[in-house]
């Protein structure tokens, strides 16, 4: 059994509770972020907290820990835990409202693992199918629990047989999917949306280690240029780099994961292997 870190207390999963007053419950006011580890080591813990304090200032929400508070607490959850490979998830809620509404001086920190869960193999082999949806997050850069579109947006496409959804704004610019970055490759040229978006720590770490390779094009892209790429790719910190076979029933390409992504693939998962060693 899991062992979380719930405001202040290390309990096992089953026992983890919040009151009901807090305003994560009654108001969805609260911010999280997800990573994974590699060889036991979180990856890139500092961005992680760095991101999810940024995260809490964007939607004025308080945040008394500091950095190296949070990766104590971080470090000693792990300790009480011994999966192979961990999933990390921090959260920040709005603590309880003399109002139900207005937030008081006593948020809640929250460090949740579990064993990493991994995605079928075929995905990686022969690349998913996505769609696009005109919706556009509340706040971008802010990892907020409010996750009601994302989740009526992944509704939609796996009503379809579809893996990710993916946000177009009203400009017909794509964004980003529900939890994952958007990458694109034509004419041999690396593609990622520039704004508008959750700045994605995998996003970042790809967008480091292909550059030797590459010199990734950080600019909008529009619904039509993504439905016309040579190849596709998502990222996130569960997906890693998941290669994209169909959009919106549109057959991506050549049909399969491209050169430019398994290439992309390949240096991604040599990174992780040396970071998990180092």
């Amino acid at each position: 059994m899991a062992v979380y870190y719930i405001d202040g207390l290390f309990v096992d999963q089953q026992e983890a509770v919040l009151p009901v007053s807090d305003l994560a419950i009654l108001r969805g006011y609260g911010v999280f972020d997800f990573l994974r580890t590699y060889g036991g080591r979180p990856f890139h813990l500092d961005a992680h907290i760095q991101r999810l304090q940024n995260s809490a200032k964007l939607i004025d929400l308080a945040c008394p820990w500091e950095h190296a508070e949070i990766r104590d607490i971080v470090t000693e959850t792990m300790v009480r835990n011994d999966f192979p490979e961990s999933s990390i998830r921090l959260l920040i809620t709005g603590g309880d409202s003399d109002d139900s509404i207005t937030p008081g001086s006593n948020p809640r920190l929250l460090v949740m693992v579990s064993q990493v869960k991994t995605f079928p193999e075929r995905w990686y082999e022969d690349g998913v199918e996505i769609i696009t949806t005109d919706i556009t997050r509340y706040i971008p850069g802010a990892k907020s629990i409010d996750y009601i579109r994302a989740i009526l947006a992944l509704n939609s496409a796996r009503s379809v047989g579809a893996v990710e959804s993916v946000y177009v704004d009203a400009l017909g610019h794509v964004l980003e999917g529900t939890t994952s970055n958007l990458f694109m490759v034509a004419d041999s040229q690396l593609i990622t949306p520039p704004a508008d978006i959750l700045p994605g720590v995998t996003r970042d770490v790809v967008l480091d280690i292909v550059a030797p390779d590459f010199k990734p094009e950080l600019r909008a892209v529009t619904k039509e240029e993504l439905l016309g790429a040579d190849e596709v790719f998502l990222t996130s910190s569960n997906k890693e780099v998941l290669p994209v076979r169909v959009i919106d029933g549109q057959v991506t390409g050549s049909g399969k994961p491209g050169v430019f992504t398994k290439q992309i693939m390949r240096l991604f998962s040599e990174y992780t292997k040396s970071y998990g060693k180092s």
